[in-house]
């Protein structure tokens, strides 16, 4: 008896210490649903995190701001010079010329004189497509406002001191392109040869001037590349013109 009695005393005595546990509830999926304790604790940790990216943000903004009163950004680079944009410009307007020369050659004409058309079409075809890329690089326009104006009145290039500035050398009048155009036979061969020498030189002139002004770079490399190739071509037109009998262009 006396044990029973000790045993119904320490249950009664468990039961008064015993805690009640927190009721919980149970979410569709089977996992616990934080009491309203919990929610409080997890939209406090979203408060203090969405705080601080608001803070983080706004110290970028401001650092932007104040960047530039504290730091001196260097100027960013040239891509071409304005010697070199007027040469460019000028030199894909010489190009396109000589391609309207072509197109009014009379298609019936000798084939080394076709031949050379076609040599001189395609080489300055591929290097108007250069010129322009150079241009649309330096975002200027294709067409300069001044033609010429990048060509001193005076240059110590010796080869070039003939062509005055502000006129573009060696390019046909209208008249001369209408004549071609109306050409047949070895008359037409005979005018385009005679212009298109006359446009080489002139475009000779033009480069050895940009390749006395520029000290380095493409542009000028290029410039010495054209004065190679078409004072080749003016060569063999010379002894073109010799064959049919014809005068170079005075």
């Amino acid at each position: 008896m006396a044990g029973a009695s000790r045993s119904a005393g320490r249950e009664d005595h468990d039961e008064r210490d015993a805690v009640p546990a927190r009721p919980r509830t149970v979410g569709r999926g089977g996992g616990i649903v934080p009491g309203p304790a919990g929610r409080e604790d997890c939209v406090k940790r979203v408060r203090d995190a969405i705080a601080v990216l608001v803070v983080a943000a706004l110290l970028l903004v401001l650092g932007a701001a104040l960047r530039p009163l504290f730091i001196d950004d260097p100027a960013a680079p040239e891509v071409l010079s304005a010697t070199e944009i007027g040469f460019v410009q000028d030199m894909a307007a010489h190009h396109h010329q000589a391609l309207v020369l072509v197109q009014r050659l009379d298609p019936a004409v000798a084939p080394a004189v076709r031949g050379l058309a076609r040599q001189i079409e395609d080489t300055q075809l591929s290097e108007i497509g250069t010129l322009l890329g150079w241009l649309r690089l330096a975002g200027a326009p294709a067409a300069g406002a001044e033609p010429m104006g990048w060509m001193p009145a005076r240059t110590h290039d010796h080869h070039a001191a003939h062509v005055p500035a502000a006129v573009m050398p060696g390019m046909a009048t209208q008249a001369e392109l209408d004549s071609l155009a109306a050409a047949r036979g070895g008359t037409a061969a005979i005018l385009f040869l005679q212009l298109m020498q006359r446009h080489h030189e002139g475009g000779i002139a033009m480069a050895r001037v940009a390749d006395a002004l520029l000290t380095e770079g493409v542009v000028k490399q290029v410039a010495r590349e054209m004065i190679t190739a078409q004072t080749q071509e003016s060569g063999l037109m010379t002894l073109l013109l010799a064959e049919l009998e014809a005068d170079p262009p005075g």
